[in-house]
């Protein structure tokens, strides 16, 4: 028996198959556009994600050219479940007839500043953290709905089906219109402690129950393959859909990220520290985000807008390269901690913990000295602070990490291990697949085939290297990190006036 999990990413989807044993058997990436049509606007079209699957899924089952034929039936027929994961929050809105009305509005998109501020001082933080457990923040659902419904009231309107990006996937798998509790948790319309749709958060958005999906677990099948769409696939009808999760959950969940107090930190697009939790809880002060988990309990996480997107869009569009381990050679270990140049890696706003849409990315302390690899640092190390952050704010809770599993495309960086294991004074396992949210994907696929619970990933995932902080450079990077903290504050009142 086999599985396919599927990462439909903000880049890119990438798609695993993979056996009982956990063995990732085949891999696919397909790339598909973004669209920011205007400053601080993310969309992309959620039929170019669908056709990337399609086309994706019928290339991982073929292994070679020479029995094409022969081993992709051989493939298809062996495939017995399907998991998504994809990147969250994201407006996905029908009409009633199935058709996409708008582009879909990404989680990075920061078009809801006063729906935000509305949100959080005129309904009240804390009235929002009793129905949902959460505050507002520009890239959750509810303030994409508000804004729709203000400046888009005819599309708003025509609204009949409301869902996130990977349960689009799934509904063009299925027919069914679903979502998980992980997912729904970001949507600021979930009682999260209760797990299910908060009546006075649909009312204030102007929706109904009826154009919310059906709740389900993570690893709940949801339908199997609807003719269409298994004729397109080439599989067979019977292969089943579970609900699948967040990127975030399901990263959490291909790496082994699901007992009470373990954690993961994703290094992807966005970087998110994950903190796994048997018991419901919310952080007083609303900086760490408190949603439901992928294996059916709760977690706390803190996100950032750009992480690895930071280095990508310095080495592609300032240096113009993309190599970007070769911008990292002269980065040698006697520089780190010690350099003159810090970063503010808000590119796109920022999240967890300061909640700032006008927020912005800033180099600070250069000089006739400064190098190139001197910015190239301060870029890994500003995402590595910021990522220390939400750290700080979970050790203010009580919360004793001492180590963390690290996933994602800036994972593969042995520079950016090291300076997050420093920044952050704790050990970072190194799963053998980098492929957190498709691999969780996959083990949720796997538990809806009573291939045993989702916390039977645990025994599936390899670690491949851990890497330990050196008590030298934890202290020079301590005494870095305070220099860091001061500057977004100094910042804060400036950069609403450069909107």
């Amino acid at each position: 028996m086999n599985v396919i999990g599927i990462d439909l990413g903000t880049s890119a989807v990438k798609l695993l198959l993979v056996d009982e044993a956990g063995t990732i058997l085949n891999s696919v990436s397909k790339e598909y556009p973004l669209f920011l049509p205007h400053p601080g606007w993310s969309e992309q079209n959620p039929e170019d994600w669908w056709e990337a699957v399609k086309s994706g899924i019928r290339e991982l089952l073929v292994e070679s050219s020479a029995t094409r034929r022969e081993r992709f039936t051989s493939a298809s027929e062996s495939v017995a479940a399907i998991g998504c994961a994809g990147q969250m929050h994201g407006l996905v809105a029908l009409d009633g007839d199935g058709a996409v009305i708008r582009p879909a509005i990404l989680w990075n998109d920061g078009r809801t500043s006063e729906e935000v501020d509305y949100l959080n001082n005129e309904v009240g933080r804390e009235r929002l953290s009793a129905l949902t457990a959460n505050i507002a923040f520009a890239g959750f659902t509810a303030p994409k709905l508000l804004w729709m419904k203000k400046h888009e009231p005819e599309n708003f309107a025509r609204i009949a089906k409301i869902m996130l990006p990977k349960d689009y996937i799934n509904w063009r798998l299925t027919g069914v219109h679903s979502c998980d509790y992980s997912d729904a948790s970001g949507m600021l319309l979930l009682d999260v402690e209760h797990k299910r749709w908060s009546e006075e958060m649909l009312t204030l958005c102007g929706v109904s129950a009826a154009q919310m999906p059906r709740l389900y677990e993570s690893w709940e099948p949801v339908g199997t393959l609807r003719a269409d769409a298994a004729r397109e696939l080439g599989l067979p009808e019977s292969v089943k859909v579970v609900a699948g999760a967040g990127d975030n959950a399901a990263a959490a969940v291909g790496t082994g990220t699901v007992t009470d107090g373990a954690c993961n930190l994703s290094l992807g697009t966005s970087g998110t520290v994950f903190i796994a939790s048997d018991r419901f809880g919310v952080d007083p002060h609303n900086a760490l985000h408190a949603f439901a988990h992928a294996n059916g309990k709760y977690h706390l996480m803190g996100c950032m807008l750009s992480a690895a997107s930071c280095n990508k869009w310095f080495c592609d569009e300032i240096l113009r390269t993309e190599d970007y381990a070769a911008e990292q050679t002269e980065i040698t270990e006697d520089k780190l901690g010690r350099n003159g140049v810090f970063f503010l890696p808000y590119l796109m706003g920022e999240r967890s913990p300061i909640n700032d849409t006008d927020a912005r990315g800033t180099f600070v302390g250069l000089a006739m000295s400064t190098s190139r690899p001197d910015m190239v640092q301060a870029v890994l190390e500003g995402v590595a602070f910021a990522i220390r952050d939400s750290f700080e704010v979970a050790r203010s809770l009580g919360l004793n990490i001492r180590r963390s599993a690290l996933c994602g495309g800036g994972a593969r960086s042995p520079l950016w291990q090291k300076i997050l294991a420093n920044v952050l004074n704790i050990e970072l396992d190194i799963p053998q697949t980098e492929e957190g949210p498709g691999y969780g994907g996959a083990m949720l696929a796997l538990a809806g085939c009573g291939a045993g619970g989702v916390e039977a990933s645990r025994a599936l995932v390899k670690i491949k290297a851990t890497v330990a902080p050196d008590t030298e450079l934890a202290a020079r990077y301590e005494a870095q990190y305070q220099k860091f903290r001061e500057i977004y504050p100094a910042l804060r009142d400036l950069f609403p006036k450069l909107r």
